[in-house]
């Protein structure tokens, strides 16, 4: 990747968001401390009860406010490495179940490339492999933003990457664009602590060095059989991500939240309207004014979906109609006739044939 990739970053910043999950580890460290989200949130300058229920998402500029924030009402210099520290799987939402069903680390490494921002639009990642040595760079979109961003972004690979591993990952070298937290004493140990090492501050990039073998080393029980189904989920959470983030409309916010939901079978009207942060009346009140309904939201997201699934032949109509949120398979046969015309068996063949 080019040293200058500054061209589109404003635009970026402009729309980049955090899913709900990804507040949680920030959100536990904050609590841990006697610290309320409604206190948080007040103090971040946001809406008091923005944070709890989680929301669907939020912008990312308002995430590393509430970094800074946390930092201050905890008074821990080294806030954003144990915010890093506290990551679980749930929260990377659908991306770290795709990590946990690649064969090896360099696909790993692929995915995360690839569906990261299904997690969180703060920065992106890059690859690059020089002989036996592998260079991994982190660059964010908030450059401006305090260290706290990326030593919870390079703490939470750390443990998140070790977990996955089962053991600790080996790393030749760490760096970081900030400088060193010397307002925290223990800083060095704390780093060597949770990153394995202690980096170097200062430098041009976000960085990391290591083995190139590391790229080959399988994933212990890795479930690849999943990596299908779960990756026509996450294209499908991309583009929906890309639709609403281009239509911040009613309509584009609501089928973004149902692609979301449908194998949890969270899709009903009472649920959408929650991770919306708004009520029933007032979903339906806009989706009227929108000129359609939530059921017809609903049955076009499915309809649309499942046209998409048929035409991967990797997929059984068993899958298919469970990412789609049907309980029984039946259910989804009846459904696509109705939405079709014909059951999906017989698409799915009219569109071999074509």
């Amino acid at each position: 990747m080019p040293e200058d990739y500054s061209i589109d970053t404003a635009e970026k910043a402009r729309t980049a968001r955090v899913v709900g999950p990804y507040l949680q580890p920030l959100l536990q460290i904050v609590k841990a401390a006697g610290i309320s989200p409604q206190e948080l949130a007040l103090a971040a300058g946001l809406p008091e009860n923005c944070l709890e229920p989680l929301p669907q998402w939020l912008l990312a500029s308002n995430y590393i406010r509430l970094l800074d924030t946390g930092a201050k009402l905890t008074k821990n210099p080294l806030f954003g490495l144990h915010v890093g520290a506290q990551v679980k799987l749930g929260t990377f939402n659908v991306y770290g179940l795709i990590l946990l069903s690649c064969n090896d680390f360099g696909h790993a490494l692929q995915q995360t490339m690839r569906y990261e921002g299904l997690a969180h639009d703060l920065g992106c990642s890059d690859l690059q492999v020089h002989g036996e040595i592998a260079e991994y760079q982190w660059h964010s979109y908030f450059p401006k933003a305090s260290r706290h961003l990326a030593d919870s972004v390079f703490a939470g690979i750390a443990v998140f990457g070790s977990w996955l591993a089962g053991s600790t990952l080996p790393v030749r070298e760490v760096g970081v664009r900030h400088a060193a937290p010397t307002d925290a004493p223990n800083y060095a140990e704390e780093y060597k602590r949770l990153l394995g090492i202690v980096p170097k501050f200062e430098q041009a990039n976000n960085y990391g060095l290591f083995d190139a073998e590391l790229l080959e080393r399988p994933v212990p029980n890795a479930d690849v059989s999943m990596y299908p189904v779960l990756q026509q989920h996450a294209e499908q959470l991309l583009l929906e991500k890309q639709r609403s983030q281009q239509d911040g409309g009613i309509i584009a916010q609501v089928r973004a939240t149902i692609v979301k939901n449908l194998a949890q079978d969270r899709v009903r009207l009472p649920m959408i309207a929650q991770d919306l942060h708004l009520t029933q009346r007032t979903l339906q009140r806009k989706l009227r004014e929108a000129n359609t309904s939530f059921q017809a939201v609903l049955d076009e997201t499915r309809h649309q979906l499942a046209c998409n699934y048929l035409q991967q032949a990797n997929l059984n109509l068993a899958e298919i109609a469970f990412m789609l949120g049907f309980q029984e398979q039946s259910s989804f046969n009846h459904a696509f006739k109705e939405w079709q015309g014909m059951n999906p068996g017989a698409y799915r063949e009219q569109y071999s044939r074509s």
